[in-house]
């Protein structure tokens, strides 16, 4: 038979256990996103070296685009720009770097 103090117990050592899990999880989500940015990065450094229009004086200019996409990733929006930036890079025959 299980008595009110169990019952109490066994709502603790849920908590605890809810805690413990989030604690692990919440780093390793982190760390993810980070590494989706620096992936974001390589392929924004890519896209901006090859992707542009000729402009002035024969020389590049950047694709606005492009720029807007290596911003989101800078701003932590790396899921959406990933993407595009893959896309584009493709589109251009650049190889893209692996993940």
């Amino acid at each position: 038979m299980t008595t009110p103090f169990d019952w109490e117990m066994m709502r603790l050592i849920r908590r605890l256990l809810l805690l413990v899990a989030t604690s692990i999880i919440l780093p390793l989500s982190a760390f993810a996103q980070s590494d989706d940015v620096t992936y974001c990065n390589k392929l924004g450094a890519l896209a901006s070296r090859y992707i542009g229009s000729a402009g002035a004086e024969g020389r590049m200019a950047p694709d606005l685009n492009v720029l807007g996409a290596v911003d989101d990733c800078n701003k932590g929006k790396a899921a959406k720009s990933i993407p595009y930036l893959e896309k584009r890079l493709r589109d251009q025959r650049i190889t893209v770097p692996p993940r």
